[in-house]
C-alpha cells in the first residue's frame, strides 16, 4: 500500500509540475476560459487530461523499449518537428488577423471545447517519452511495477496532476478580469512563440542524439 501511494503522489507531483509552466495546453486552457467562459475552460482541462491519459498508456506500453530501441522516440519527436512548426505559423496567422475589440463571452458547445482539449493534448508528442522516461525511473527504483494497479494507478496520477494545472490557469485568468481582453488579443502570439520554443528544444534533442 506505501509502495501505490509513492507512486501516485510522485506521478501526480511530476505531471502537475511539468504542466504548470506556461505552455500550450495550459495557455490554451487560459485562453478558452477567457473568450468562453470558465466552464469552457474547465472543460477543455478536462479533455486535456483525457488525452495525457491515453499518451500514458501508450508510454508504459513502450517504457521497456526505450532503452533498446531508440528510434521509436525518434520518429515521434521528428512528427512533434513538423507539428510545432504548422502550429507557430497558424498561431501567428491568426493572431495578426484577430482585431483588437472588446472582449464578449460567447456561446459555444462545451464538447467544442473537449475536443479541441483532447486535440492540442494528443499532437504534444513530448509527453510521451516524458512518461515513458518516468515510468522507467520509477520502475529501475522500485517504485513502479508493471502490476496492472500500479500502471491505473500511474495514469490515473498523470490525469489528474495534469488537470490541476489547467484547472489553476482557467482560475487565475477569470479572477484578472481587467487584463483579459489584452490576454485574449496577444494570446496567439504568445502561442506561436511557445510553438517555435518547442521546435527548437526538439529539434535539440534530435541533433543531439
Amino acid at each position: 500500500m506505501q509502495q501505490l501511494a509513492t507512486l501516485f503522489v510522485f506521478t501526480f507531483g511530476a505531471a502537475f509540475f511539468a504542466s504548470l509552466p506556461p505552455g500550450l495546453l495550459n495557455l490554451n486552457a487560459a485562453k478558452t476560459s477567457v473568450e468562453k467562459g470558465k466552464a469552457n475552460g474547465i472543460i477543455f482541462g478536462l479533455g486535456v487530461a483525457l488525452a495525457v491519459m491515453v499518451q500514458t498508456y501508450i508510454a508504459v506500453r513502450i517504457a521497456k523499449l526505450i532503452s533498446r530501441n531508440q528510434h521509436v522516440i525518434e520518429v515521434l519527436l521528428q512528427l512533434a518537428l513538423v507539428i510545432f512548426l504548422i502550429l507557430a505559423i497558424v498561431f501567428f496567422i491568426k493572431g495578426k488577423k484577430q482585431k483588437s475589440k472588446p472582449l464578449m463571452l460567447v456561446e459555444t458547445k462545451k464538447r467544442n471545447s473537449f475536443s479541441k482539449g483532447v486535440f492540442l493534448a494528443m499532437i504534444n508528442l513530448l509527453a510521451i517519452p516524458y512518461y515513458s522516461g518516468l515510468n522507467t525511473v520509477f520502475h529501475s527504483q522500485g517504485i513502479m511495477t508493471y502490476e496492472i494497479i500500479d500502471e491505473v494507478l500511474f495514469i490515473l496520477a498523470t490525469g489528474s496532476g495534469t488537470f490541476l494545472a489547467m484547472y489553476l490557469y482557467v482560475i487565475y485568468f477569470n479572477r484578472w478580469e481587467h487584463r483579459t481582453a489584452s490576454f485574449s488579443k496577444n494570446s496567439n502570439y504568445i502561442l506561436s512563440g511557445l510553438m517555435i520554443l518547442l521546435f527548437i528544444i526538439t529539434a535539440f534533442r534530435l541533433f543531439k542524439n
